[in-house]
C-alpha cells in the first residue's frame, strides 16, 4: 500500500531556503552567463521542488580559473589549518543533519531512514579526512647503490573536477571533496541534475567553516557532457574523479586522454549475493536485505543477483519476500515508510522492462512485478524465482528493488555465476565456515567483499573496483593518495 505525504510550499523553503540555488565560483553565488535554470522535481509527487542555475562552458571556465587561482594559497596551508577546516564541515553537517536528510527526500525520493543514514555516512568523510590531513606521508631510504638517497613526497594533483551522482548526494560529493581538501587541491563539483540541492547545501556549510573562496566551486548544469568536456580540455584540470554509469564513464576518459587528465572512476556495479548451503539463513536473509534495498536499491553497491544453493533456495526466496513484501512503499518524507519512488520515469520504465522479460522468459514474481500507476514514481519490491542463469536481467544493474533468485550446486558453479560479468565492484557472501567463506572471496573478481555482512561501506576502507567497475580507489589513506602525484627527490648528505 502506498502512503501518500502531503508537504506545504513553506515546508519546502524551510528545507531549501538557507542555500544558494544559483551556481558557487569564486566564493560567490551567481546565475549562469545565459541566465538559464533548470527545475528540481520530487520524484514521489513529481512536483517542482525549485529552480536552479544551470552552468554553461563559459562559467565552467570560470571556475577553473576560480579553482587555479585559488590552488597555491590552499596547497601552502598548513594540513593542521586543513584538518580543522574539514573537521568543522563535519560539525556543521552533524548540526543540519536532519535538514540535510529532508532535503535528500524531497529531491532524491529515499526513504528518511536511508537518508538518515546516508548524512551520517557523509559526514564522516570529513572527519575522517581531517584525521587524514596531517598523515600525507612519504619516505626516505637509501639508493642501493649507496650513492644517494631516495627521497619520495606526495604532492596535491591541482584543479580537480568532480562529478557525482544522484543515487547518493551528500556521500558522494564528501567522499571526493573531502580526500581532496586534505590532500590541497582546488574543486569544481558538477552535481547530478536531479539532485543538486544537496550539493549546494554542502557547498554552504564548507562555506561556513571557512573554506577560502575558490577553493570549491559547485556547477548544477543540464549541459553536463559539454561543461565536464570543457574543462577537460583546460589545461589547468589535472584530476577527473567520477563516479557513475561505466557507459559515461568510458566517454570521459575518452574525453581525458586527450590531455592526459588523471582519472578516479567509481562506475557501474552488478554484485552476486552468493548464499551457500551452510549459511546462517536469519543473517543472509538480515543481510539481503540491506544489500539489495539500501536505497530502493539504486546503488552500484545494491545485490543485484541472488545466487543461492539449491538445498536453502526455497526458504531463502520465501523468506526474502516475505520481508520485502512487509516493506511499506510511499512518500520518504513519512516516517513509517521503508521503500520511496524510483527517481524519475524513465528508471521506473527501465526496471519494469527488466521485469518483465524475466517473467516473460519463465521467471516468476513471488511478489511485487507491476507499477503502482499514480502519482511519483514507484514500484513495489519484487523478488523473482526460476530465472535462468543466462537472463539479461542477470547482465546489467537494476538499480530498483527487485531480486532475482538462481541455483547453484557446487562452489565453482557459484563463482562462475558470479564471476560472469564485465564489472567487478562488490560480492556478498554468506556461509558460515570462515575459512569457505575467505576462499570464496579470494576467487571472485571484484574489489570489495561483504563476508557475512550486507554493507561494506566506510569512510577508512579503500572502495572501488575490479575490471569495468572502475579505476583508483574512494576513501581510507588511499583516497587520499588519488589527489596527490609521488615526487621523488634524488639526493645526497
Amino acid at each position: 500500500m502506498l502512503i501518500r505525504h502531503s508537504h506545504t510550499d513553506a515546508d519546502t523553503a524551510d528545507l531549501t531556503g538557507w542555500f544558494t540555488h544559483d551556481l558557487v565560483i569564486d566564493g560567490v553565488s551567481r546565475a549562469a552567463s545565459t541566465q538559464e535554470r533548470f527545475d528540481v522535481i520530487n520524484p514521489a509527487t513529481g512536483e517542482t521542488i525549485a529552480s536552479v542555475a544551470s552552468a554553461t562552458v563559459d562559467d565552467a571556465l570560470s571556475a577553473v580559473r576560480a579553482a587555479e587561482r585559488a590552488l597555491p594559497i590552499w596547497s601552502a596551508r598548513a594540513p593542521r589549518e586543513r584538518a580543522e577546516i574539514l573537521r568543522k564541515t563535519f560539525e556543521l553537517m552533524q548540526e543540519r543533519s536532519e535538514d540535510l536528510a529532508r532535503l535528500i527526500v524531497l529531491e532524491n525520493g529515499k526513504s528518511l531512514a536511508d537518508a538518515r543514514g546516508e548524512i551520517a555516512y557523509a559526514a564522516e568523510f570529513f572527519r575522517w579526512y581531517s584525521e587524514e590531513a596531517v598523515r600525507l606521508l612519504g619516505s626516505m631510504q637509501v639508493s642501493p647503490n649507496g650513492q644517494n638517497r631516495i627521497l619520495v613526497t606526495h604532492q596535491p594533483i591541482g584543479v580537480s573536477v568532480l562529478v557525482t551522482p544522484w543515487n547518493f548526494p551528500a556521500a558522494m560529493a564528501t567522499r571526493k571533496i573531502g580526500p581532496a581538501l586534505a590532500a590541497g587541491c582546488t574543486v569544481i563539483l558538477k552535481p547530478a541534475s536531479d539532485t543538486p540541492l544537496t550539493a549546494l547545501a554542502i557547498g554552504q556549510l564548507l562555506s561556513d567553516a571557512g573554506v577560502p573562496a575558490g577553493v570549491v566551486n559547485i556547477l548544477p548544469s543540464r549541459k553536463s557532457g559539454t561543461v565536464v568536456g570543457a574543462m577537460l580540455d583546460d589545461p589547468a584540470v589535472r584530476k577527473l574523479s567520477f563516479t557513475g554509469s561505466t557507459e559515461v564513464g568510458r566517454i570521459l576518459l575518452a574525453t581525458a586522454s586527450a590531455t592526459v587528465v588523471n582519472c578516479s572512476m567509481e562506475l557501474g556495479g552488478n554484485a552476486p549475493f552468493l548464499v551457500f548451503a551452510d549459511a546462517d539463513m536469519d543473517a543472509a536473509i538480515d543481510g539481503a536485505m540491506l544489500a539489495k534495498m539500501r536505497n530502493g536499491g539504486e546503488a552500484c553497491t545494491a545485490a543485484n543477483r541472488f545466487y543461492v544453493h539449491s538445498s536453502v533456495a526455497s526458504e531463502f526466496s520465501r523468506r526474502l519476500s516475505e520481508r520485502m513484501s512487509a516493506l511499506s512503499v510511499g512518500d520518504g518524507l513519512e516516517e513509517s515508510v521503508n521503500l520511496g519512488p524510483l527517481i524519475n520515469e524513465d528508471a521506473r520504465t527501465k526496471v519494469h522492462s527488466l521485469v518483465s522479460a524475466a517473467v516473460a522468459s519463465g521467471a516468476t514474481a513471488l511478489n511485487g512485478g507491476a507499477p503502482d500507476n499514480g502519482v511519483g514514481f514507484f514500484y513495489p519490491a519484487t523478488v523473482l524465482v526460476d530465472v535462468a542463469p543466462d537472463s539479461p536481467i542477470l547482465d546489467e544493474e537494476i538499480f530498483g528493488p527487485v531480486a532475482p533468485v538462481v541455483t547453484f550446486e557446487t562452489d565453482d558453479e557459484a563463482v562462475r555465476f558470479a564471476n560472469n560479468t564485465e564489472f567487478g565492484l562488490v560480492a556478498y557472501v554468506y556461509t558460515s565456515d570462515l575459512a569457505h567463506g575467505l576462499a570464496i572471496s579470494q576467487r571472485l573478481e571484484t574489489g570489495m567483499v561483504g563476508l557475512n555482512r550486507g554493507l561494506v561501506s566506510d569512510p577508512a576502507a579503500p572502495f572501488g573496483g575490479f575490471k569495468q567497475s572502475g579505476i583508483g580507489r574512494e576513501g581510507g589513506h588511499e583516497g587520499m593518495l588519488e589527489f596527490t602525484e609521488s615526487q621523488y627527490i634524488a639526493v645526497s648528505w
